[in-house]
């Protein structure tokens, strides 16, 4: 689901929280060493986010967070936020070429750059990996 999400709306708000879940606690933040990713560089997207980054001249930059059913992906295009909201059970990472992750959900991706020495942003996809992983086993144990 790729939203707008410049403005308080409560609607989407509530379908992000149905989506991925309400965002952790300041405990469960501290518990996980961070949630959010460092500064990611976009190499290459989808059609429909790929319309919306050349929209201005600013290099493509997005950020992820972490949610207990899911990831949000966040990027700026003009002045507005957009997030491409993914829950774990659609979520779908690739290994690329030496220096990138591709991160897809359904009919959108993003490609980020992830070079040999950013050991923090690999960290950060082995925790996001390691996450959905739990998140998998809990679902098959309450069947």
């Amino acid at each position: 689901m790729l939203v707008n999400v410049s403005y308080n709306n409560t609607e989407i708000t509530r379908k992000i929280d149905l989506e991925v879940g309400k965002p952790y606690t300041l405990k469960e933040r501290f518990k996980l060493k961070g949630i959010g990713s460092s500064k990611l560089i976009i190499t290459k997207t989808s059609i429909q986010i790929h319309n919306l980054l050349i929209l201005d001249s600013n290099r493509n930059q997005c950020n992820i967070e972490l949610r207990p059913n899911g990831i949000i992906v966040g990027f700026r295009s003009l002045l507005e936020s957009y997030a491409l909201v993914i829950p774990y059970y659609k979520l779908v990472i690739y290994k690329g070429r030496a220096e990138e992750y591709s991160i897809h959900r359904d009919n959108y991706f993003i490609k980020i750059e992830a070079k040999a020495k950013d050991s923090a942003t690999h960290k950060f996809i082995q925790k996001m990996m390691t996450q959905k992983n739990n998140t998998a086993s809990v679902r098959i144990e309450d069947l």
